[in-house]
């Protein structure tokens, strides 16, 4: 069902030579840049049309408009279970302290007398948050790109998640069940790269944003990736990944759970356990098979994500190659279950967000820890972080230097200018003092 990868009794490469022994999904993002090239021209040009034709192609329902109307997102948060809105809710409640926290305040140093650098954050004015809506229903996500951007306060939020042929080419309504308690009234039936695209140059129904964030198939990750300068990213999402990293310590019961808990996104999902104990490694595959006869999405999803070249149990000699391990795979989740798992998660250097412990399960971090669930993925959390309010927050320094703090440093000004052959940058200061350099 999971295949293995032993590292055990030989020295560890370094940097890409390890990262190329782990499992990695394929997800090609440039072969996909073709495909989706025509479709967003074809929605630059075409605006709200071009949306609802390519929505009518690829999810089979062809609307009337893409905006959702503010009743259907009414209805919707009337019609949710009273338990389904109190998770809601709760996930939302510890959102916000998290990402309240991360709020950036405006700060000014005095480099010399009379002479101030200011950093102030500003909120971009309008973002376009993108929900997946293919084999899985993700309110979870609306609260995860809504909410911080909220707290960054960003004036504009639009959400866009694909229509759904169940319900009358509207989003799901668990979706906009969640806008509706979040407050956002603007919400597009879009999905894909043509979503992209209609927050990229906006249409007569969407004016433009100015970031778009959330994840989505290998399409939304293409269209980011091609229209990456005309609108911000936040990354280009690829399959859902998670790591284990664990010892003898650790209940092969929790910690085939956990591997299952992220197969039954998507078969390219990746399901990666990193462990110094044979015994782990082999009660671990035992649990898997029962475990996974006993829930839903097997043959579509769990089974040939676990079998696939992404997953796989990595022996290792001990927890220290374990952690040089998991730097190197860089994972989206990390869990750590192992002794002083804190002490050894404190360690981790590369990891979208990391669970300590047997009872800090990844599942938890996807609804309500109050972390955010928007993580790097494919390797990308060695140089990226997950969504966050500082994705919304713009940092702009204010200089404010006066006539004699200018003055006492333009000698370095002109000298630096003139050994770049820039002499119109030092002159750019001359010309302030009568063209003469001031004495230090």
């Amino acid at each position: 069902m999971i295949s293995r990868i032993d590292l055990r009794g030989t020295a560890l490469p370094e940097g890409g030579a390890l990262r190329d022994l782990l499992p990695r999904a394929e997800f090609d993002v440039e072969a996909a840049l073709e495909t989706v090239r025509p479709i967003c021209e074809d929605v630059r040009h075409r605006g709200s049309a071009a949306v609802i034709e390519w929505g009518e192609k690829f999810d089979g329902v062809r609307i009337a408009s893409v905006r959702v109307p503010a009743d259907a997102i009414r209805a919707a948060l009337e019609g949710l279970d009273p338990a389904v809105r109190a998770a809601l809710e709760e996930s939302v409640r510890r959102a916000r302290l998290v990402h309240r926290e991360q709020r950036r305040t405006t700060h000014t140093t005095q480099v010399v007398p009379g002479g101030t650098v200011t950093e102030k954050w500003v909120p971009v004015e309008r973002v376009g948050l993108y929900v997946p809506g293919g084999r899985s229903v993700y309110p979870s996500s609306v609260v995860m790109n809504v909410v911080p951007a909220q707290e960054a306060g960003v004036e504009g939020i639009a959400v866009a998640s694909p229509p759904q042929k169940e319900f009358g080419g509207l989003p799901h309504p668990t979706i906009l069940a969640a806008c509706a308690l979040l407050r956002v009234d603007e919400v597009y039936a879009a999905g894909g790269s043509q979503a992209v695209a209609m927050f990229a140059y906006g249409t007569e129904d969407c004016p433009p944003v100015n970031l778009v964030t959330g994840p989505g198939n290998i399409y939304v990750a293409a269209a980011k990736r091609l229209l990456k300068g005309r609108v911000g990213i936040d990354a280009e999402a690829g399959p859902t990944e998670i790591a284990i990293l664990a010892d003898a310590s650790a209940d092969p019961v929790h910690v085939a759970a956990d591997l299952i808990s992220q197969a039954e996104h998507d078969p390219l999902a990746a399901a990666v356990l990193v462990t110094d104990s044979e015994e782990l490694a082999a009660a671990t595959e035992a649990e898997l098979k029962p475990q996974v006869a006993a829930t839903r999405h097997v043959t579509d999803r769990i089974e040939p994500a676990l079998a696939g070249r992404q997953s796989a149990i990595v022996l290792v000699d001990d927890i220290e190659d374990g952690l040089r391990v998991v730097d190197a795979y860089a994972a989206e989740h990390l869990e750590v279950q192992t002794e002083n798992a804190a002490a050894v998660a404190d360690r981790v250097r590369n990891a979208g967000a990391v669970f300590v412990g047997p009872f800090s399960p990844v599942s938890l971090g996807d609804y309500c820890a109050g972390s955010n669930h928007v993580l790097p993925t494919g390797g990308c959390a060695c140089h990226s972080s997950g969504l966050s309010v500082q994705s919304f927050l713009r940092g702009i320094h204010i200089v404010d230097y006066t006539r004699d703090a200018l003055a006492e440093v333009t000698h370095h000004v002109v000298t630096l200018a003139e050994a770049e052959d820039l002499p119109a940058h030092g002159a750019a200061l001359k010309a302030r003092f009568g063209w003469k350099v001031p004495q230090a």
